[in-house]
């Protein structure tokens, strides 16, 4: 039931695309700037090593045996550099630091997967968040992870017409 709740809980995005992955305990997965975690933990329910990284990390719920987190501010300069080629796949979602994405790129093994959806400048006419530093521009993510090979991509409206969320989605591979 546990496993359900979990599932149903996971962003769409990986829903969608990525419902049944091939061996997930051999996975090692990134949660960066996690929140409470539920897209890093739907890969952990599943066996995968899940690292969450996040300034608070006191949200995220009791850890299995095989996931860590680690409290760092991503924004302060003091969190060490991201691991190089450590993780198959790494997750990104609602959040935007832009000189952390030579560091994201790098994290990513060949051949591995970066997940990153968050909000873009229309979001701005219609909620939050309205900061331009926490909104990204058009095409940004195709034009800043330019050598992943695109799986999905899309910018628009995720939500509904009576609650319209603007964001952008980016699932690419890292060439080899």
């Amino acid at each position: 039931m546990e496993k359900k709740r979990l599932k149903a809980n996971v962003a769409p995005l990986i829903s969608h695309y990525l419902p049944n992955l091939a061996q997930p305990a051999q996975l090692q997965i990134l949660d960066l700037a996690c929140g409470g975690g539920r897209n890093g933990l739907w890969f952990a329910q599943q066996g995968a090593n899940v690292t969450f990284i996040d300034k608070d990390i006191s949200n995220l719920p009791k850890l299995l045996p095989h996931c860590h987190a680690l409290a760092y501010d991503l924004e302060d300069g003091s969190a060490p550099a991201l691991p190089v080629h450590e993780f198959d796949i790494v997750l990104v979602f609602n959040y935007l630091h832009r000189p952390l994405f030579e560091q994201i790129k790098h994290c990513v093994k060949p051949e591995g997967l970066l997940i990153y959806e968050t909000f873009t400048t229309e979001q701005a006419k219609v909620g939050r968040p309205k900061n331009p530093a926490f909104l990204l521009q058009a095409d940004e993510l195709l034009t800043q992870f330019d050598e992943f090979d695109i799986l999905h991509y899309f910018e628009g409206n995720v939500g509904c017409e009576d609650e319209p969320i603007y964001k952008a989605q980016f699932i690419g591979q890292k060439r080899a």
